[in-house]
């Protein structure tokens, strides 16, 4: 293979140990992965088995989802979004890849949040393009700000930034967000702004880039606030000039996204009530994960604004994040992301839970540490 080297997504490896102990039919609480576990909307999954009765499902790209999301823009944040601005992807990680290949090329080097996702990090290399990073750290809740990106020296081709933010769940508030668009304008950095978890906050509602730059590239997903992460369904909004190029590559590279999941997700899009009440779940579960840890010596967290993570230092227990994360899902059953997947450098002393979990579980995975972390011992 010429391509080049990248690292694992270490969650994975937690993963497989995970199915593994599952199927010998031992207790596995899976919060590890970044997906919520209640499943879609009743009425996507409704909408989605009328489909399977009377629709034949081939190539396929719902104009009455382009005019859909168009209007959640105009509810949501106030925004006159043009249907065609707006693009279907099959998934997130379909609309990154299409705008790491039309906005740059090999070589241009993109800014990237620490700690953040890895696959940010992991697909620019894969397409030959240099992250660069801007290191947060719990002391400023890991948010990002626009002095940093100024600092940077050369300007960067690109910036990816999320908010709310994974694995920290840190958030940027409208002036933050002004003054980080004012910079990308001024230096001539193409913004790409994740914003996956809109629509689950604690607080204040997330800023949507597009409020204050209408020319920032949006990528969003119905995988997080619709629970529909096996659906792979997704969008991004573009200039309006960009839109057929954005488009060719898309199309080239994907061809249209999963039809049933265009149906199932013009029916989630409407399914408020349902959406509303599993964010208030997380919103008790994040209270809940955070009192429990404290009661069992994990006190490192800064509350996530948003999401449904929780980063916890955990250096008072080990300075091997993967190991430890290990030992917990092979020992215990709790399935948990290691620190290292979303900072290689100083992640070995930090873990993530994910609460996108029935109350219970919580409780479970607070029983469970309490018995074990006394005794585990390191790594």
């Amino acid at each position: 293979m010429r391509g080049p080297e990248i690292p694992t997504f270490y969650a994975g490896d937690i993963g497989r140990l995970a199915s593994a102990r599952a199927h010998a039919g031992l207790e596995v609480l899976a919060m590890h992965f970044g997906q919520p576990t209640a499943g879609a909307p009743a009425a996507a999954i409704e909408q989605a088995h009328k489909q399977l009765d009377q629709n034949s499902l081939g190539y396929y790209e719902s104009v009455l989802l382009h005019q859909r999301i168009s209007r959640h823009y105009a509810d949501s944040y106030g925004l006159d979004i043009n249907p065609g601005r707006i693009l279907l992807t099959a998934g997130a990680s379909a609309g990154l890849v299409t705008a790491f290949a039309a906005l740059f090329q090999p070589g241009d080097s993109v800014a990237v949040v620490t700690p953040g996702y890895p696959a940010y990090r992991n697909t620019l290399n894969a397409m030959g393009l240099k992250p660069v990073e801007l290191r947060c750290t719990a002391e400023h809740h890991f948010r990002p700000d626009a002095d940093m990106l100024a600092a940077l020296d050369p300007a960067p081709a690109g910036f990816i930034l999320a908010s709310p933010a994974n694995p920290t769940g840190s958030m940027l508030d409208a002036g933050a967000m002004a003054d980080i668009t004012s910079v990308c304008r001024e230096r001539d950095i193409h913004l790409i702004s994740d914003e996956i978890y809109h629509g689950i906050t604690f607080g204040h509602r997330a800023v949507s880039a597009l409020e204050s730059d209408p020319d920032t590239i949006v990528i969003n997903s119905f995988s997080k606030l619709y629970r529909m992460p096996g659906w792979r369904l997704g969008w991004m909004v573009v200039p309006e000039a960009w839109a057929s190029r954005f488009s060719a590559y898309l199309i080239n590279m994907f061809l249209t996204p999963p039809t049933l999941a265009q149906f199932a997700a013009l029916a989630a899009m409407d399914a408020s009530d349902d959406l509303l009440s599993w964010v208030e779940i997380y919103r008790q579960n994040r209270d809940r994960l955070i009192a429990g840890l404290e009661r069992v010596g994990i006190t490192g967290i800064a509350p996530p604004d948003g999401a449904f993570y929780l980063y916890a230092d955990v250096h008072h227990l080990t300075g091997d994040s993967l190991a430890f994360c290990k030992r917990a899902v092979q020992e215990i059953g709790i399935a948990l992301a290691p620190g290292i997947d979303f900072d290689p450098e100083r992640g070995h002393e930090f873990i993530r839970f994910s609460f996108a979990v029935k109350p219970e579980e919580i409780d479970r995975a607070i029983e469970l540490l309490g018995n074990w972390l006394p005794t585990c011992n390191g790594p």
